[in-house]
C-alpha cells in the first residue's frame, strides 16, 4: 500500500528480456535500504525487488503488467518515480494507492504557467465512472487532484516542487503514463453493479 507521494526517482541502468518478462536494474538513492522481496511502487507499480547491489536494486515485470503500464517502454537512463510501502503508524499525506495500475493515460497537453504546470489526459470511456471532479488520481505512482473532468478527459495542475521531484517534468504530449483510478470509487462502482443484477 502506497500513499502516491514519491520518495525519490531512480535510473533504469539495464533492460533485459527473460521470456514474456522484462528485468530491470534500478540505480536510487535508497536502493541499499530495500530489501529482497519488498514492495516498491516504481511509476505507481508496485513490484517486487528480487535482487540488490551496491546503489541498485532489480525487479521484473511479468507479461501482465508490461501489457497495461509504460513499463514496456522504458529506456535505458529513464527517470522512475520510487516509493517505498507506507508505514501503518504515519499520515497518509496523499491518497490510498495500491500499486495496481489500471490502464495507460495519453497526455494530449501541457501548459506552463506561472508557477505551476497543467497536464491534460484522456483515458478510456470505461473508467468514466471512476474520475470525479476534485478526485484523487494516481499517475505514475504520484497523487494527483484531477480537475474539468468529463467522460475520458482531465487535468491535473503540478507545483513546483513536484515536477523538480518526480518524473512528470518529463512528460510530454504524446506521452502515455500509468493511471491509477481512486480503490473508493472501484468499491462504490462494484457495489453498485451488483446491487443492480440483483434485482
Amino acid at each position: 500500500m502506497f500513499t502516491g507521494i514519491i520518495e525519490t526517482m531512480g535510473t533504469v541502468v539495464t533492460i533485459e528480456r527473460q521470456g514474456s518478462n522484462a528485468v530491470f536494474w534500478i540505480q536510487s538513492n535508497i536502493s541499499d535500504e530495500l530489501r529482497i522481496d519488498q514492495s516498491v511502487s516504481h511509476n505507481g507499480i508496485c513490484l517486487t525487488v528480487d535482487q540488490l547491489q551496491p546503489g541498485a536494486h532489480r525487479v521484473t515485470a511479468i507479461a501482465e503488467t508490461l501489457s497495461k503500464t509504460n513499463a514496456g517502454n522504458w529506456k535505458q537512463h529513464d527517470l522512475i518515480n520510487i516509493e517505498r510501502c507506507m508505514p501503518m503508524n504515519g499520515r497518509l499525506d496523499g491518497h490510498i494507492v495500491q500499486g495496481h495500475v489500471d490502464a495507460t493515460a495519453f497526455c494530449t497537453e501541457v501548459k506552463t504557467l506561472t508557477g505551476s504546470w497543467e497536464y491534460r489526459f484522456q483515458f478510456d470511456k470505461k473508467f468514466a465512472a471512476l474520475m470525479i471532479e476534485k478526485g484523487s488520481v494516481c499517475l505514475n505512482g504520484i497523487s494527483l487532484t484531477a480537475f474539468n473532468v468529463t467522460n475520458d478527459q482531465f487535468t491535473v495542475a503540478v507545483i513546483p516542487y513536484t515536477y523538480e521531484h518526480t518524473n512528470i517534468q518529463q512528460v510530454q504530449a504524446g506521452n502515455l503514463v500509468n493511471i491509477e483510478f481512486d480503490i473508493i470509487g472501484k468499491y462504490i462502482q462494484r457495489m453498485a453493479s451488483l446491487s443492480r443484477l440483483s434485482r
